[in-house]
C-alpha cells in the first residue's frame, strides 16, 4: 500500500473564504466573521478575513453633487456626525456641482468599488436628470450600487406674491386663458414636476431654467419668474418669512410646517404626489458587505432622536430602506420620469 509523503501529516488543512452568501445575508456573515477568521487564522490565515475586517481604515467621501445649501447637501450635513461615529472614520462631504448633479454622480460612478466614495443622491441625480439627458455620462442603474434611502420631502408649488391667483384654481385658470404667460422657474427635478402638473391640468408655463435651486428661489424672490415647484426643505424658509405664498403641497397629506396648505388632491389635482427621495449610493460592484454595513450604519443614524429632529427642520421625513428597495425605486422612477418626458415632447438637453 502506498503511503502518503510524510510531510502531508503536518500540512495545515485548507480553509475557504467564507462567502456572505451562506448566511443569508452580507449582514449575517459580518456577524459571524470574528469567529470564523480566529479559527482561520489557527488553521493557516485567511487573508479575505482581514480584508473584510478592516473596512473602513481610512476617511470616506460622501459627494454631494450640487452647491451647498440645497436640500441633497443639507441631508448629508445632518448625517455626516453619525455615520462617521457607526463606521469608526471620518466622513467628508465633498460638494460637486454641475450638469444637474450629473458632474458629481460620474465622479463617483466611475470611482474605485471599495466603499470610500459614495453619493449622496437624488431624483435629480439617479432619475431626472438620466430622464432628460439620454447620453448621460452613467447609467442610475447599471453603474451604482443602492446603499439606503435617507430621507423624503414633498414638492410645494410656491408663486410670488404678485400672481393673483391664491388658490391652484384659480392659477390653472390663468395658465388656461394665457398659455405661456406665467414663467415657471427651475433648478433641478422642479422642471420635470411641474411639466407633469401641466400635463394633468392641461396647463402650459413658459419654462425658465436656472443652475440649481438656491438660485431659482432667488429669481422667484425678485419675480423673474412667477411660480417654481420646489422641494419644501428650500421653499420654507421664503414662505416664513412671507416672500413667496405656497398654492398646495404634493403630498397624500398636510404637511406640519404648513398646516393651512392643501394638498394636490384637496386643492383639485388627485394622484399628484411628489416627493424628493435623497438616498447614499456607492459605485456598482462594491463588496456586499460593504453595502450592508454602510446601510446598518445609515439605519442606526436615522435613528437617532437628534437626527430625526435636525431632518425635521428641513421637512425631510427619515426613510431607510433595504439596498434592494432603494434599487427597485430607482429603476421605476427613472421610468416614470423617461414617460413624462416623452409624452411632454421634451428634447435632450
Amino acid at each position: 500500500m502506498n503511503r502518503p509523503p510524510a510531510a502531508s501529516a503536518h500540512r495545515a488543512p485548507t480553509v475557504p473564504a467564507p462567502s456572505p452568501a451562506a448566511f443569508g445575508s452580507p449582514a449575517a456573515a459580518l456577524a459571524v466573521m470574528p469567529a470564523l477568521c480566529a479559527l482561520a487564522a489557527l488553521a493557516g490565515g485567511l487573508p479575505a478575513c482581514a480584508n473584510a475586517q478592516a473596512w473602513p481604515i481610512k476617511p470616506l467621501r460622501l459627494v454631494v453633487p450640487f452647491p451647498p445649501g440645497g436640500t441633497v447637501d443639507i441631508t448629508a450635513r445632518v448625517i455626516q456626525p453619525g455615520l462617521a461615529e457607526q463606521l469608526g472614520q471620518s466622513v467628508i462631504v465633498e460638494n460637486r456641482g454641475g450638469a444637474a448633479g450629473m458632474v458629481g454622480a460620474e465622479h463617483v460612478a466611475r470611482a474605485a468599488p471599495d466603499g470610500y466614495t459614495l453619493l449622496m443622491g437624488s431624483n435629480s441625480t439617479f432619475s431626472v436628470a438620466p430622464a432628460l439627458n439620454p447620453k448621460a455620462p452613467y447609467d442610475p442603474v447599471r453603474d451604482f450600487a443602492p446603499v439606503s434611502m435617507v430621507g423624503t420631502t414633498p414638492f410645494v408649488l410656491v408663486v410670488h406674491p404678485s400672481v393673483p391667483a391664491r388658490s391652484v384654481k384659480e392659477l390653472v385658470a390663468l395658465a388656461k386663458k394665457k398659455p405661456g404667460l406665467l414663467l415657471m422657474g427651475s433648478g433641478g427635478s422642479g422642471h420635470l414636476v411641474g411639466e407633469l402638473f401641466q400635463s394633468i391640468t392641461g396647463t402650459k408655463f413658459n419654462h425658465i431654467p436656472y443652475q440649481g435651486v438656491a438660485p431659482a428661489n432667488i429669481a422667484l424672490v425678485g419675480g423673474q419668474v412667477d411660480l417654481l415647484f420646489d422641494q419644501l426643505t428650500t421653499a420654507l424658509p421664503n414662505l416664513k418669512a412671507g416672500k413667496t405664498r405656497a398654492l398646495a403641497v404634493a403630498s397624500s397629506r398636510r404637511v406640519s410646517s404648513l398646516p393651512d396648505v392643501p394638498t394636490a388632491a384637496e386643492a383639485g389635482v388627485p394622484g399628484y404626489d411628489i416627493t424628493n427621495v435623497t438616498g447614499v449610493l456607492a459605485p456598482a460592484a462594491t463588496p456586499a458587505a460593504v453595502i450592508d454595513r454602510l446601510n446598518g450604519a445609515l439605519h442606526k443614524v436615522l435613528a437617532l432622536p437628534a437626527t430625526r429632529e435636525r431632518l425635521a427642520t428641513i421637512a425631510n421625513d427619515p426613510a431607510p430602506t433595504t439596498p434592494a428597495q432603494f434599487a427597485a425605486y430607482v429603476r421605476e422612477d427613472l421610468a416614470r420620469w423617461q414617460k413624462v418626458v416623452k409624452e411632454a415632447g421634451i428634447k435632450p438637453e
